[in-house]
């Protein structure tokens, strides 16, 4: 992260840290969980935070907690198991699954501790179903994908094939995403010929894309869930022997695309700013201790921007442009 996009964050939460440094007499300790370490953009928000707390840190404890690959739903359901144990004051979690996380996050309210979702929303028919309101902050991911899709609607001619590669079914900003891709391919006269899911990694979205472009060998375009998804898919056109005749695009701007951008293999991405969601995460969990308020007397939502980015705009935002 550059020294200007640590400002920005930084002066964004300036207000409420401040406060919150006149009024604790004890360190609050809010713990961050994420999905797999190994993802750039996990790790992007996980860096984010921490700066945030580095800032703040004779107020604020932060313990950063991650498994070992985005789709490992036990191993979060254990982290925030070990967390309620440990008594923390305030968990800011990624759900790996949108339902199968709530009755932990659950748990951990009943227990005193305040939750927040960050990146992905609980499921919000399990949350009433469980009688509890878990906050989000973070973008609307079908609109981020209707912003890539139509980019995409602009490159291709009316009536010719797509494909779209999807994250984990069991991930609602997956599903959300899928919406968005096929609302633009709709508004754009585009065809879908195959959907298909992916587990967010390059693996995946390499083996679906060879299966759609031997399956379906008129697709000229690949809607890809993420950037490691859409890595891989363009691995499968060179495989393939299709370069340069298949347009892909991808989702979270991290930065092994940005070179992809430049020479035309990667058509666009989507930036949604993951290190300002972790600390925008981060801090409502640290106001909300601070003003004693209650789980139920947090507000449902707060939407962080996405941003298209294509080749001329990638380096800018390698450099703190928001």
């Amino acid at each position: 992260m550059t020294s200007l996009v640590r400002r920005r964050l930084l002066a964004a939460c300036a207000l409420s840290a401040c406060g919150f440094a006149h009024a604790a007499s004890d360190k609050a300790t809010v713990a961050l969980v994420m999905k797999s370490l190994n993802d750039p953009f996990v790790t992007s928000m996980i860096e984010g935070a921490r700066d945030y707390q580095r800032h703040y840190a004779s107020q604020l404890d932060l313990a950063t907690n991650g498994t070992l690959t985005d789709n490992d739903v036990a191993g979060q359901i254990h982290i925030v198991e070990t967390l309620i144990d440990a008594k923390v004051n305030a968990i800011v979690i990624a759900p790996a699954d949108s339902k199968a996380l709530l009755p932990v996050a659950a748990k951990a309210i009943a227990a005193g501790i305040i939750v927040i979702a960050i990146d992905n929303p609980f499921d919000e028919a399990a949350q009433d179903a469980a009688n509890i309101a878990i906050p989000f902050v973070g973008p609307d991911s079908r609109r981020g994908a209707k912003l890539v899709g139509a980019y995409l609607g602009s490159k291709l001619n009316a009536g010719d094939a797509v494909g779209i590669i999807e994250g984990p079914s069991n991930d609602l900003n997956a599903r959300q995403r899928t919406v968005g891709f096929k609302e633009a391919m709709s508004a754009s006269g585009m065809r879908i010929a195959d959907t298909d899911s992916g587990d967010w990694t390059a693996a995946s979205g390499k083996s679906i894309a060879l299966q759609m472009l031997y399956a379906h060998p008129d697709v000229r375009g690949l809607l890809c869930a993420n950037d490691n998804i859409a890595m891989g898919a363009i691995d499968a056109i060179r495989i393939s022997g299709k370069k340069g005749r298949v347009l892909v695009t991808g989702y979270n701007n991290i930065e092994a695309v940005e070179p992809m951008l430049d020479d035309g293999r990667l058509l666009a991405t989507v930036e949604q700013f993951g290190a300002r969601q972790a600390v925008f995460g981060v801090d409502i969990a640290v106001k909300a201790l601070l003003e004693k308020r209650r789980q139920r007397d947090l507000s449902p939502y707060m939407e962080t921007p996405v941003q298209l980015v294509t080749k001329a705009q990638s380096k800018g935002f390698r450099f703190g442009a928001s």
